[in-house]
C-alpha cells in the first residue's frame, strides 16, 4: 500500500477515480492523521468520491468526524447518505442523535437502514425510542435492522416489542426477531416461538430453533426432534444444534444418525451436538469425521474431541494443524490447547512465528470446496488461539522456558495499538458471560509478570 503522503496528494488527482481508490485506501490504513483531508473531500465534485470519503471516515473512526459525517447525511447521493449513516454507526456517539433523528424517512430505504444501524450503536433510550418510530417503516429489511439494533440494547423492557414483532408480515423481520429474542434468552418468548414452529413457514424455523436452544425451553424438546428429520437440511441443522446446546438426552441418538448425512452442514452440526452429549464412545466416530471431504465437519468433529477431552485424539488432532483449511486449523489449536497436549508445543511456537498477528475488522473468504464456501475469519483468529493454546499447555506451576520466550517474542512484535485489540478468539471461548479480553490481557492472564513490567 502507497504511503500517506502519496495517498493524501492523490486526494487531489484530477482523475476522479484515482481520488477514490486513495480514499478507499486512506480507510483501510486508518490513520487518523488523514481524517482532516478526508473531511475536505466530502465535498468532492464526484459522488463516489465523497461516498469513498464517508467510508474512510468511519473506518478511521474519529470522534472528530461526527460533525463532518452529519453533514453528509444531507447529500444528494444516496450512497454518500448511506455510508455516513454506516460511519456514525462506527462512532456511536450520542451527539448525533439530532441528525440521525432528521433522516428517519429518509426517501432511500438503504439510508434509512444505515440510520438503523447508528442509532443501535448509540444505543441508549433516546436512540432506541427513536428506533421504535423505525419499527413501522414500509420497507420490511428497514425494519429488520430496527429489530436488530433494539436487540443490541441491555434493557428487558425492549423485549415486548421484539416478541411483536414475531408477528410482522415480513418474514425477513420475524427471523430477526427470533434470533434476538434467543440472544436475550427471553422465556417469555417461548410459547411464541413454539407457535411460529409450528407454522408452514420452512424459511423461517431455522431461527426460531436456534432460538428455543439458547433459552433452553425443554418444552420444545418434542418439536425439535421432529425438526431434526426435516427435509430442509438447514431446518435439520438446526433442530440438532439446538439439542446439543440444550444437552438433550434425546440428542445423543440424532447426533449419531446423522453423522453420515448427505448434507456436510448436517454432518457438522451432529459432530458439534456430539461435543455437547456425547462420551468417550463416540471416539472413532469423531475421529472418522476428521477425514470428511468438507473442512466443516472436520472442524466440528475437532471442536467436539476438545470438549470431550478426550486426550487420546490429541496425536490425530496434530495432524490438523496443517490442514488446507483456516477453521480446521483454528479448532486444532484451540482443542490442542484444551486437551493440554504437551506434544503439540513445538509445532504450536512455530505457528506463533509464523501466523499474522488479529487486525481490526479482517475477513477471510471460507475455504472453497465442490460444495461451496464457508464464510470465515478463522485466519485472523489463529494468532490469539495459539497464545491461548500456549498459554495452556506451557504454563503450569513450572513454566516452560521455550513457551515462556515464544510468548514474550510475540508481544514485543505487537505494537500498543494491536495489544489493546479485542483478542478474536475461537467460537468457544466467546459468550455473552465471558466476553473476550484485549490481546494485552490474554497476554498478562499467560505472563502474570508483564502487568508488573508495565506498571499496571
Amino acid at each position: 500500500m502507497p504511503d500517506l503522503g502519496s495517498l493524501l496528494v492523490a486526494l487531489s488527482d484530477p482523475v476522479a477515480g484515482v481520488r477514490q481508490t486513495a480514499a478507499i485506501a486512506l480507510g483501510l490504513l486508518k490513520d487518523p492523521r488523514a481524517r482532516t483531508t478526508l473531511a475536505l473531500v466530502l465535498s468532492d465534485p464526484d459522488a463516489a468520491v465523497r461516498a469513498s470519503a464517508a467510508e474512510a471516515l468511519g473506518a478511521i473512526g474519529r470522534p472528530e468526524s461526527r460533525p463532518d459525517l452529519e453533514r453528509a447525511l444531507d447529500d444528494g447521493d444516496e450512497k454518500v447518505r448511506t455510508n455516513a449513516g454506516y460511519a456514525l454507526a462506527y462512532l456511536g456517539d450520542a451527539r448525533s442523535l439530532p441528525g440521525l433523528r432528521a433522516h428517519l424517512e429518509d426517501a432511500s430505504p438503504a439510508v434509512r437502514r444505515a440510520i438503523a444501524t447508528a442509532l443501535g450503536s448509540v444505543g441508549n433510550d433516546d436512540a432506541v425510542f427513536l428506533l421504535h418510530r423505525m419499527l413501522r417503516d414500509p420497507v420490511d429489511r428497514v425494519r429488520r435492522e430496527a429489530v436488530l439494533a433494539i436487540g443490541r440494547s441491555e434493557s428487558a423492557r425492549e423485549l415486548e416489542v421484539l416478541r411483536e414483532s414475531l408477528w410482522d408480515p415480513s418474514r425477513r423481520v420475524r427471523v430477526a426477531a427470533a434470533i434476538v429474542l434467543g440472544r436475550h434468552r427471553d422465556r417469555a418468548a417461548v410459547p411464541l416461538l413454539l407457535e411460529r414452529l409450528r407454522g408452514p413457514e420452512t424459511w423461517e424455523k431455522p431461527a426460531v430453533l436456534v432460538a428455543l436452544g439458547r433459552i433452553g425451553a425443554r418444552e420444545a424438546i418434542p418439536m425439535l426432534v421432529d425438526a431434526a428429520g426435516h427435509p430442509a437440511h438447514w431446518v435439520r441443522v438446526c433442530a440438532i444444534h439446538a439439542l446439543g446446546e440444550m444437552r438433550a438426552p434425546e440428542g445423543l441418538a440424532i447426533a449419531r444418525a446423522h453423522l453420515d448425512d448427505e448434507a456436510w452442514p448436517v454432518r457438522g452440526a451432529a459432530a458439534m451436538a456430539l461435543g455437547d452429549v456425547g462420551s468417550a464412545e463416540d471416539l472413532p466416530a469423531l475421529l472418522k469425521h476428521l477425514a470428511d471431504p468438507h473442512p466443516w465437519p472436520r472442524r466440528s468433529a475437532t471442536y467436539a474431541l476438545g470438549y470431550l477431552g478426550l486426550a487420546e485424539a490429541a496425536p490425530r488432532i496434530r495432524e490438523e494443524l496443517a490442514d488446507p483449511a483456516a477453521e480446521v486449523r483454528l479448532a486444532a489449536v484451540w482443542a490442542l490447547g484444551r486437551l493440554h497436549d504437551d506434544g503439540a508445543r513445538d509445532a504450536l511456537v512455530r505457528m506463533l512465528y509464523t501466523v499474522a498477528p488479529d487486525g481490526p475488522e479482517s475477513s477471510r473468504g471460507g475455504e472453497p470446496t465442490e460444495e461451496g464456501a464457508v464464510p470465515s475469519d478463522a485466519e485472523v483468529r489463529l494468532f490469539p488461539a495459539v497464545i491461548q493454546a500456549l498459554g495452556r499447555i506451557g504454563h503450569g506451576e513450572e513454566p516452560d522456558p521455550i513457551v515462556h520466550r515464544a510468548l514474550l517474542a510475540a508481544r514485543e512484535r505487537l505494537s500498543d495499538e494491536e495489544l489493546d485489540r479485542t483478542a478474536r478468539l475461537p467460537m468457544p471461548e466467546v459468550t455473552v458471560d465471558h466476553p473476550a479480553p484485549t490481546v494485552r490481557r490474554l497476554f498478562e492472564s499467560i505472563l502474570p509478570s508483564l502487568s508488573e513490567d508495565d506498571g499496571t
